[in-house]
């Protein structure tokens, strides 16, 4: 009789331990089931959405880099892809033979670098000079004005590009007519053409992080400015003991996200804004 009461299942002798696991689980269910965790999820979907088509997906194209590509009558791209040959690291080796790959890799990093730079100094200090306005109409017509490039397509961006330098109608070779200066083929003289690039990659962006730099000045505590004020401090000496060590944080976060992206280039920037000229590949 023992032996058989030994054989009886742990749960079934234990009821109340069976009970309390149950309702553990059915605890867990209801509060995933929350109406908050329910409304937040679906705010969350579009976003999700959009990583798992633009870059999830995208990442098994990766194999092309490992196959002969060769498209197939009557197949689609992937039907054409996966039939492929596949040639090992082949196309590396190839890739990296070439001379062009040195000045791929130096200038895709180079330029990043600049830009991650460029990008912390001055949206930081555009965030600092939109928060000292005191016209809070001006402050909104000058952030508007800032963050409107961020929106517009590198094509927009490469007319208004032409716009200014153009050879024949370019603003500013007329400006350099005017003075009785020759006008510069802007399109044909790469030397120019880093600083350009900087400069409209700096003015199309700046407004991004001008905005979340900003964010983070309004969430600081004004009694700090106020017993800096008590204590005389200057405007200069508030922004350099609280308004920048309390944007610390914040330069921190979008300076790990940019160097995460340091091997990557905006196909736009460096494509559409130099309209394809030959004289400019190695820029």
């Amino acid at each position: 009789m023992d032996s058989n009461v030994s054989e009886i299942p742990s749960t079934l002798s234990n009821p109340a331990g069976s009970s309390a696991s149950s309702a553990r689980r059915f605890s867990w269910l209801k509060q995933v089931l929350r109406l908050d965790n329910i409304e937040l999820t679906v705010l969350a979907l579009p976003t999700l959405i959009w990583y798992v088509l633009f870059t999830y997906l995208p990442m098994f194209g990766i194999v092309i880099a490992f196959v002969h590509y060769r498209p197939i009558r009557g197949a689609n791209f992937v039907q054409s892809l996966f039939r492929s040959e596949f040639v090992g690291l082949r196309n590396f080796k190839y890739l990296f033979a070439t001379p062009d790959a040195a000045i791929v890799f130096r200038n895709t990093l180079l330029y990043n670098i600049v830009f991650i730079v460029v990008g912390i100094v001055v949206p930081v200090t555009l965030a600092i000079m939109m928060s000292e306005l005191y016209s809070q109409k001006l402050a909104k017509v000058c952030q508007t004005a800032i963050f409107l490039p961020y929106f517009l397509s590198w094509v927009v961006v490469s007319y208004f590009g032409l716009a200014f330098l153009s050879v024949n109608k370019g603003l500013i070779n007329h400006m350099l007519t005017s003075l009785g200066r020759e006008p510069v083929q802007w399109y044909m003289s790469p030397q120019y053409w880093p600083y350009i690039l900087v400069l409209v990659n700096t003015w199309k962006n700046v407004g991004y992080g001008m905005v979340l730099y900003l964010a983070s000045i309004t969430n600081i505590d004004a009694t700090l400015y106020e017993a800096a004020v008590v204590d005389g401090a200057s405007k200069w000496q508030q922004i350099k003991y609280i308004t920048l060590p309390m944007l610390k944080p914040m330069v921190i976060i979008l300076f790990i996200l940019s160097v995460g992206r340091i091997f990557n280039s905006d196909f736009g920037l460096f494509y559409i804004m130099p309209r394809n000229q030959g004289a400019l590949v190695n820029v």
